[in-house]
């Protein structure tokens, strides 16, 4: 961790520049060694005021809403790749104006907006989302081929022939994975799908590659894709991580408010809640490292980090520090610059962290502050 905790006010997201930057230039050796396109999946991250230092290395995003579209249109000043399981007939024309390439969940989402697709002036490549029936995420919440999955067309549902206006087929079954995963998912696509690969001019294989990952085998990456692209040469090969944009950039500063002992378990309740700032600790769940701590060792000081909300269930833990904690001590939440923000609710009217960048020149920028107007203007 490279930041000066005293010049961070509390709540507050903080992303390092430099980390970031490193990500980028991996992902961008990827996409040049293997002759492939990345593009920037706005769900996993879409802290937009980065977006001058992703432009240098990603040329657009994926959207999945017209917001993210819109997003992706003013300030990473590219053309969307859309793709939403349902288009909103009363959103769809202005959808056309904002994408490069739109991908449709089902065939009649196809026919329902193709005369509109085919009419429009400017030239958008269609594709279709194929479902591979194979994935190796464990968590049903995450996984888009569980048994009644409402994403995807399978197999069966598709014939032999690439239906006439689409150009391109997409699969995204993958979440913080690795290469090999993706390998395991390429055979099923094929298996399933290579008839219809060689009449497509383009292969978007969605995002959970999580290629910043320190144990990621960056280089079979690479060689699996020349490989595919080796075997079919029509296609364009095209990868929308988010995760992996964000990865290990940065941290979610918290402050100890008060210490609560119940039942011999110690509560170190914080300015921050897990529910509202960082849901994924809870619906995936996992337990994000929090600097100077461990997992709970006995006879060390252990406490459950506490929500700010009245969301009984808005805990997390247990971990051990050095020394015991007191109110005023900082807890450093590490890795949640990715699918925190574009998580974030304001239940129960708290507090939302502030938005600030530790740059390169090892200076605090402060990018955003929330407050009332902000929890407001979201009711009515």
């Amino acid at each position: 961790m490279n930041i000066d905790l005293k010049q961070i006010p509390s709540p507050c997201y903080v992303l390092e520049e430099r980390l970031l930057r490193k990500n980028l230039e991996l992902i961008n050796k990827v996409q040049k060694e293997a002759g492939v396109k990345i593009i920037l999946a706005l769900k996993g991250f879409a802290m937009f005021s980065t977006f001058k230092i992703v432009k240098q290395y990603l040329e657009t995003c994926t959207a999945s809403s017209l917001n993210e579209a819109k997003l992706c249109n003013q300030e990473m000043k590219g053309k969307a790749h859309l793709y939403s399981p349902v288009y909103l007939e009363n959103e769809f024309d202005e959808l056309l104006k904002l994408s490069s390439h739109i991908t449709f969940n089902s065939l009649s989402q196809w026919d329902k907006f193709k005369n509109k697709v085919l009419a429009n002036t400017q030239k958008i490549s269609c594709g279709l989302r194929i479902n591979p029936e194979y994935s190796e995420v464990k968590t049903d919440l995450y996984n888009p081929c569980i048994a009644g999955s409402r994403l995807g067309i399978r197999a069966e549902n598709l014939g032999n022939k690439l239906t006439d206006g689409i150009e391109g087929l997409h699969f995204h079954s993958l979440c913080e994975n690795n290469s090999y995963t993706l390998e395991n998912t390429l055979k099923s696509v094929e298996e399933k799908f290579s008839h219809l690969l060689k009449q497509a001019k383009w292969l978007n294989m969605g995002g959970g590659h999580l290629m910043t990952h320190k144990e990621y085998n960056v280089q079979h990456l690479i060689d699996l894709l020349k490989d595919f692209k080796n075997k079919y040469p029509n296609l364009e090969i095209i990868l929308e991580p988010g995760g992996a944009v964000g990865w290990q950039t940065g941290y979610l500063v918290s402050t100890v408010q008060d210490i609560i002992e119940s039942k011999g378990i110690k509560v170190a309740m914080l300015d921050v809640s897990f529910s509202a700032h960082m849901p994924d600790c809870l619906e995936m769940p996992y337990k994000p490292m929090i600097h100077g701590a461990t997992d709970a060792i006995e006879g060390k000081p252990t406490y459950r980090m506490g929500g700010v909300t009245c969301l009984a269930g808005d805990h997390l833990g247990d971990y051990s520090f050095e020394k015991p904690l007191k109110p005023g001590d900082k807890i450093v939440f590490d890795d949640m610059i990715h699918y925190t923000m574009v998580k974030t609710t304001t239940f129960n009217g708290v507090t939302h962290p502030s938005i600030g960048i530790w740059t390169e020149g090892n200076k605090f920028k402060l990018v955003r502050k929330f407050g009332y107007e902000d929890y407001r203007n979201r009711l009515s």
